[in-house]
């Protein structure tokens, strides 16, 4: 039977880290704060706000809520990040994409200053990765599965790993991580041939493609770790899964993430550190 790499695990190491470093900021006067930016009125945006929200509660992160009309002109929009990217008090944005089709998500994610770019969304922070330079923050959710990686101790250098989904939420980012721990890293994608072989052959076989169960046995080998990123409603089972078919893929594999109940359970709290992160710099800034 395989090693479940179970999310809530991991999460709970990293709020305790930020729920201590939020204490110790706000004796020195510092609120950590995290500004949510939100535009209309998307169930999944606000289903996820409110998570985020009693997230920050619970680790002593404040929030501020800018909640923008659907039919919000472009000027407004943008002058509002701006306000954002200079309230000192503030030392976090997340914005929720996609926007309306009237605002230009190109644009908007680049606005945000990488500085308080806390989802890792913007050209600079994504520089910082590729580039290990430190600067800016990683996306909340390719940083989660190096974290579950890192917490349960599976050792990553020198291992072969592959990567289905080349996206910059997901695929590339972590494939820059993984190879600044000295993993050899192989992207696959939908114009990739005979991804199975591919997979087989890795140690490591990570699947941010977002179809539900399109993996099976015959994607992989015993005695590998397996780091299952899609998380999408199952209409037919009518239950959350992932990319990965676990029941076929869980007796092969060494260790495995569960969906639901794996990566997903990690993004938020590393959201909420990254807010701590960036109010910790501005006592040496």
């Amino acid at each position: 039977m395989a090693k479940l790499l179970k999310g809530k695990e991991v999460a709970a190491a990293v709020n305790a880290d930020s729920k201590e470093r939020a204490a110790a900021l706000k004796e020195k006067g510092i609120i950590p704060t995290l500004a949510i930016l939100r535009v209309g009125e998307k169930g999944d945006d606000i289903s996820y706000e409110k998570g985020a929200m009693k997230r920050c509660a619970n680790i002593g992160v404040a929030v501020k809520n800018v909640i923008l009309p659907q039919d919000t002109d472009q000027e407004t929009f943008y002058q509002t990040i701006d306000d954002l990217n200079h309230d000192p008090s503030v030392h976090g944005i997340l914005m929720f994409r996609p926007l309306p089709k009237h605002l230009n998500n190109e644009k908007a994610r680049n606005a945000i200053a990488p500085e308080k770019d806390i989802d890792g969304c913007s050209d600079g922070s994504l520089a910082g990765v590729f580039t290990g330079n430190g600067r800016g923050y990683a996306p909340c959710t390719a940083e989660a599965a190096v974290a579950i990686l890192d917490h349960y101790g599976i050792e990553v250098s020198g291992k072969n790993a592959v990567i289905i989904g080349r996206s910059l939420v997901v695929g590339r980012p972590l494939a820059m991580m993984l190879m600044e721990r000295n993993a050899t890293v192989t992207i696959c994608h939908t114009r990739t041939r005979d991804i199975p072989e591919m997979t087989r052959r890795a140690d490591i076989v990570v699947s941010c493609m977002g179809r539900i169960e399109a993996l099976n046995a015959e994607y992989f080998s015993r005695g590998q770790t397996i780091i299952d990123v899609g998380i999408t409603w199952n209409e037919a089972k009518q239950k959350v899964s992932g990319d990965v078919l676990f029941e076929e893929a869980e007796p092969l594999a060494d260790a495995i993430t569960p969906v639901p109940g794996g990566v997903g359970a990690v993004t938020t709290s590393l959201l909420v550190r990254h807010v701590v992160d960036a109010a910790e710099k501005t006592l040496t800034d």
